[in-house]
């Protein structure tokens, strides 16, 4: 090992030693170095009557099956033992022949669920055609069916008819990669685009290795290698991935209105503005009321029965609550807890002080954003 190496890398341990953002590894991956999808079609046997009805792609299968056990059927009895399904399953970038992978295993017909049930050879096949793994195994089922009575009621937790092999895949064939470009340089493809965090990337990268890398667009930072590491692309790509970079993170503020969840940036920034919110609840609570029957009634005659309802309406006053950066404009029970917070706590002590949910929440911001005070990406899901 020669002096330049031994200096590179006791400089890159002392640098990385100072954390203070994410690792380069962790914010991109390697152009060309990257998973593929395969995918098979099987049979899941010993399932105690819980398979497939008479559904003709599992009957063909079964016929197909017992061909190659050298029984040759016509046609497949029906006893719900047996249920066709799909395979799919991730092949990693780096695997190698021998290697082992998870599978997933999920119904393809009417089966009630696969617990129990065992997994026949199946090969995977990738986007080409080609076979590139085999599948095989015991099914773990995460889902539950089960407790019928004699009203056909029955209960079930999660979804039985999807299961896992942990290690149920052998890669049989390897996929070639190529991390190399004919130029002699690689790419490194940021997982979150963005201009600034591809800047910062290509300055650390260069901040060891000079005028060596390049941010050509918000994604892709473009890395030659050093002359020191030509054909150890391993090793470079090792002393670079562990250098630290403060990722840049646009102020963007998610919400999913139907679980009522609010996810915002440390990044987002409010003008001053003034917010008030009431809320209106009727109640609606039904009435009752009787009439007996009238003096000398006949025997027997039943009283009068009035049905009713009564109407409730009641309003929330509504306060308008100031957020700003200045603090003079915050209660006075409120001005020291905001002397070190941000925009964005600002911002939601501000609407709590309102005493509004998490879902009302959201019908404020996004009035802020019609206004334009709130200086973030709204984006509902």
């Amino acid at each position: 090992m020669n002096l330049k190496f031994l200096t590179t890398i006791v400089s890159l341990m002392v640098f990385c030693s100072l954390s203070y953002g994410a690792r380069i590894k962790d914010l991109t991956n390697v152009k060309g170095a990257r998973e593929n999808q395969l995918r098979g079609f099987g049979l899941v046997v010993g399932l105690a009557g819980q398979g497939d009805g008479k559904i003709e792609p599992t009957e063909k299968a079964i016929i197909s099956a017992m061909k190659r056990f050298g029984l040759d059927i016509q046609r497949a009895d029906k006893s719900r033992n047996v249920a066709a399904v799909i395979i799919t399953a991730n092949i990693g970038p780096y695997a190698k022949e021998g290697s082992r992978l998870d599978v997933t295993v999920s119904s393809f017909g009417d089966a009630a669920s696969l617990q129990g049930g065992t997994l026949l050879q199946t090969p995977l096949e990738g986007a080409d055609g080609q076979v590139y793994a085999v599948a095989q195994g015991p099914i773990a089922v995460g889902g539950f069916l089960g407790g019928s009575t004699a009203q056909g009621a029955t209960i079930q937790i999660n979804h039985p008819t999807v299961g896992k092999i942990t290690n149920g895949g052998i890669v049989e064939r390897e996929i070639p990669m190529e991390i190399i470009n004919p130029n002699g340089t690689l790419d490194l493809l940021i997982r979150n685009p963005d201009a600034a965090t591809a800047a910062r990337i290509a300055n650390a990268i260069n901040t060891f290795y000079p005028a060596s890398s390049l941010a050509t667009d918000f994604g892709t930072v473009n890395v030659r290698l050093p002359e020191l590491f030509r054909g150890q692309e391993t090793n470079f790509l090792a002393s670079i991935g562990s250098v630290d970079v403060l990722p840049d993170v646009p102020a963007r503020i998610i919400i999913n209105e139907r679980t009522g969840t609010i996810v915002a940036t440390q990044n987002v920034r409010i003008s001053k503005v003034a917010v008030s919110h009431g809320s209106i609840t009727v109640a609606v609570e039904p009435e009752v009321a009787a009439v007996q029957p009238p003096p000398f009634a006949p025997a027997g005659t039943p009283p009068v029965v009035l049905n009713g309802a009564n109407v409730t309406v009641r309003e929330k006053v509504g306060n308008f609550q100031i957020i700003d950066e200045d603090m003079s404009n915050l209660p006075q029970n409120l001005q020291q807890n905001f002397q070190a917070l941000p925009t964005l706590d600002r911002l939601t002590t501000g609407l709590n002080a309102l005493g509004v949910t998490t879902r009302e929440m959201t019908s404020i911001l996004q009035a802020m954003k019609n206004a334009g005070a709130l200086h973030a990406e709204l984006i509902l899901n």
